[in-house]
């Protein structure tokens, strides 16, 4: 089996199309753009047909925006993809990512090294949170296992017994893919993380988020982040006592 990379990109952001392109050629793997899919291009009934409620603990506390739901679909789209392929694993690049060549060159080494024991390997844009198994370094890169893993999707390797898993597991959601990938006490694994990876989030430099909100009062935004606090408490306590592995792997 081998592997590939995919570079996640959402066709109408044209702004994003140049960095792709560098994507391609700068993620030193045999790789390809692949179309992400538009929520918004979606139909009412499509978008219900793949979204479900309060489908585990703890219950996620917001509804899922059409682009949330597009970038989900996305990646099971390449979960499936490295399924079909049978690939050993497949390094996933969103188009906001940018690269530092020789930090991103020492996380991809071990991400591969170490992929296929720990299933998921994400290249995290921001240093790991609160208690962690250091599982090696390679340069100024370290990989670890946080107990409660990070958020975001900018980068990432998955194993092939990974994709599988999470494709099963996804049928319907109701939590952001980030979210969703977080949730090892459901899924069974315990994401591992690189940092520093060489991977930055240069949305902010391209054409922002593409994943947008509403406006919000005053009061509904206190709300929001009331609610917010309480499901990051509800995570902690979930990441305590989960059932995946510490060491990272499928349970």
């Amino acid at each position: 089996m081998s592997e590939h990379a995919f570079v996640l990109h959402l066709v109408r952001a044209s702004a994003r199309r140049e960095n792709a392109q560098a994507l391609l050629a700068n993620c030193g793997m045999t790789a390809e753009v692949w179309a992400a899919v538009d929520g918004r291009t979606m139909s009412s009934t499509d978008l219900s047909a793949c979204v479900g409620a309060r489908l585990f603990a703890p219950v996620y506390p917001f509804g899922l925006k059409t682009g949330e739901i597009g970038c989900f679909l996305s990646h099971r789209q390449i979960w499936a993809e490295i399924l079909r392929r049978d690939l050993a694993s497949a390094l996933i690049i969103e188009d906001d990512a940018g690269i530092a060549p020789a930090t991103f060159a020492a996380a991809l080494a071990l991400a591969r090294d170490h992929v296929a024991d720990l299933g998921y390997v994400q290249f995290q844009t921001r240093s790991p949170q609160g208690p962690a198994t250091v599982v090696d370094t390679n340069g100024p890169a370290t990989l670890s296992v946080p107990r409660m893993a990070g958020l975001r999707t900018t980068a990432q390797m998955v194993s092939r017994a990974a994709a599988e898993r999470l494709l099963h597991l996804s049928e319907a959601f109701d939590r952001p893919v980030d979210t969703f990938v977080q949730s090892h006490w459901h899924t069974g694994i315990r994401p591992a993380a690189i940092y520093p990876s060489g991977i930055t989030d240069i949305a902010d430099r391209l054409d922002g988020s593409t994943i947008q909100g509403g406006v919000r009062t005053p009061f509904q935004q206190v709300g929001r982040e009331w609610a917010r606090l309480r499901y990051r408490w509800a995570v902690m306590q979930a990441s305590r006592h989960s059932p995946a592995p510490a060491q990272g792997g499928l349970a």
